[in-house]
């Protein structure tokens, strides 16, 4: 992808600098003026992007609550324990959001920060009486620090061929897989941390893993493959079973039975 992404920047600047030496009647052409747009957005890419990093963490520290020892200190101490386990150059800052009922959370960077936002809905769901799972969640995030995903010269590196449809999910869905290898490793009992995901709000106690597990090992064949094409993220009852399989998920939680 960083090889593709080269060669499509490649070939913006051949195009520019050949531009200006077409006949005259090529230079007012719908593809002189594609030439011109993509060497504009070109040059616009790194202080955009550099906007937009610097702006993003600005909002989530004008909107949501930061973790410190003092501020839910049992998952800030967590979240440093996890980041010298990952050997992080800086422990990650944690903040919790109103996510608005999306069991939603993601990692980021800015200028010299890196950090991880949890939304309430996940974080409530999780916190008390699925900690494990929380803990996942929050590994998974960590891994796309450790991977350097959130990193400025990563997003530069990708940011043409992630654009390509069908190549970009898919490099998107593969970026998934291995954070979740990284919150498997660090949570090795934390599997409500994808059934949540899977199942929704106050039901990842009631689901038989075992049973999910099954149904992802029966999820294949050529109309789940092309529903996967666009998607960013794999389908979860297939990152759960993917996780057993390796091996990094290593036990079953027991399942609730049903209410009396």
């Amino acid at each position: 992808m960083v090889v593709l992404n080269v060669v499509i920047i490649l070939a913006i600047l051949q195009a520019a600098i050949v531009l200006p030496f077409l006949p005259e009647q090529w230079k007012d052409t719908a593809l002189a003026l594609t030439i011109r747009s993509a060497l504009i957005a070109l040059l616009l890419l790194v202080p955009v992007l550099i906007v937009i990093r610097e702006t993003q963490r600005a909002s989530v520290r004008g909107t949501a609550v930061q973790l410190s020892r003092s501020q839910y200190p049992d998952l800030y101490e967590t979240a440093e324990n996890f980041a010298a386990t990952l050997g992080l150059r800086r422990p990650p800052e944690i903040y919790l959001t109103n996510g608005n009922g999306a069991l939603n959370a993601f990692a980021a960077q800015a200028t010299g920060h890196d950090y991880v936002v949890l939304s309430n809905e996940l974080f409530v769901n999780l916190y008390n009486d699925n900690s494990a799972g929380l803990r996942f969640i929050l590994g998974h995030e960590m891994g796309h620090i450790r991977l350097h995903h959130v990193s400025l010269w990563y997003q530069i590196a990708v940011a043409y061929s992630e654009r390509i449809p069908l190549l970009g999910p898919a490099l998107s869905r593969l970026r998934e897989y291995s954070c979740d290898r990284h919150g498997a490793y660090l949570s090795p009992t934390g599997t409500t941390g994808l059934v949540l995901l899977a199942s929704g709000r106050y039901t990842e106690n009631e689901v038989n893993v075992n049973e999910l597990l099954l149904q992802g090992q029966m999820l294949g064949g050529f109309w789940v493959g092309l529903a996967q094409l666009p998607m960013s993220h794999p389908f979860t009852v297939r990152r759960l079973e993917r996780l057993f399989r390796v091996g990094l998920f290593t036990a079953v939680p027991p399942t609730a039975g049903p209410p009396a």
